[in-house]
Formats: C-alpha cells, structure tokens, sequence
C-alpha cells in the first residue's frame, strides 16, 4: 500500500512587517490587477511605492481587499460605494472598540 504525502506552503501574513506585491495580492484574491488599481484609485488600498510595478502592500491589504470583493460580487456596489462602506465599517469597529475599552474600566 502507498501512501501519498503532500506538502502544503504559504507565507503567513498575521503581522505587518511583510509586504505583498501586486502580483501575490492579485493572485490571493484571484483578481486582474485592474481590480487592485481601481481599489487604489479609490482609496480602498494603499500601497508602498509610487510607480505601479514597485507598489507593495502591507498584510492588511490582503483582508481589505477581499473584503472590497465580497462587497462588489454580493451587492453590486462600485468603488466608490465600496471605499464608503468599509471606511463606515472601519469606524463601527474603531468606536466598538473604545466602548469596550470604556466598559472594562
């Protein structure tokens, strides 16, 4: 009897001291990199780097824009909605999270 071992790799992204370049986030997110652009143009991701082929994202990129996406396919919404609704969403959790601080005192 065989047995068949395979080997999974990845990069773990939890902190923010990696960067992603457009290709891996492209890849990640399973997009063109004319979805990343228009995340850009828009504000919803903020790269490193001034010219296109040397931008690098941080970790927190990958989440953001996964987010964008999930937004765009399940509602509909164009960018600039989407950049609207996660700046929204980023300051709901902002302001739960200084409530929670503010309960635990």
């Amino acid at each position: 009897m065989t047995e068949h071992l395979s080997i999974i790799t990845g990069t773990v992204l939890e902190d923010e001291t990696g960067t992603l370049s457009m290709a891996e986030l492209c890849r990640a997110c399973g997009v063109h990199a004319e979805h990343i652009v228009e995340f850009v143009e828009y504000g919803i991701l903020e790269p490193r780097g001034r010219e296109m082929a040397a931008w690098q994202f941080p970790p927190s990129s990958l989440r953001r824009a996964q987010r964008a996406l999930r937004l765009q396919e399940d509602l509909s919404i164009n960018a600039a909605g989407i950049a609207l609704a996660l700046e929204l969403l980023d300051e709901l959790s902002e302001l739960r999270a200084r409530l929670a601080g503010l309960q635990g005192r």
